[in-house]
């Protein structure tokens, strides 16, 4: 089920300029809980927005009565964004990063935490570290901050 419910749900999201992360189903009782976690640059090309998700929200909700994809079957919407705590494992995450703190577990040495300041294909470039290759980073995640994000020129 869960296969063919990405192959339902993708092509709305990609129509909305977005990118379908996760799918996943639980149980919940007599009932189905879809959820569904979505990225994207988003309008300032920095991720979603609050509006973004519930644009495809709606548009998802609405896919699936229209298709009957979710057949007879009760089920309720989730639908987010993957969080601040998924690891950065794509060049277009670090992208949408730029300007935050990440904490890096290098593939040998001992962990560190630097700041985005810019990224390409095959890596990332640091403030403190300069470039580092994506293929001697084993993880990334963000780390948060209780301070407003500077404003980044263009």
């Amino acid at each position: 089920m869960q296969q063919s419910l990405q192959d339902v749900v993708r092509p709305v999201v990609a129509d909305l300029g977005l990118e379908l992360d996760s799918l996943t189903t639980v149980r919940a009782g007599a009932r189905v809980v879809l959820r569904i976690a979505l990225d994207g640059d988003g309008a300032a090309g920095r991720g979603l927005t609050v509006d973004d998700i519930a644009t495809a929200a709606a548009a998802i909700s609405r896919h699936l009565d229209e298709t009957g994809a979710m057949g007879d079957q009760s089920y309720v919407l989730e639908v987010g964004s993957p969080g601040v705590d998924r690891p950065l494992t794509a060049p277009q995450h670090w992208r949408r990063n730029i300007g935050r703190l990440v904490k890096i577990t290098p593939v040998s040495g001992q962990s560190w935490v630097d700041r985005v300041a810019g990224c390409d294909l095959t890596g990332v470039t640091l403030e403190g570290r300069g470039d580092v290759a994506f293929s001697d980073i084993r993880s990334a995640v963000v780390q948060v901050e209780m301070k407003a994000m500077p404003e980044l020129e263009d």
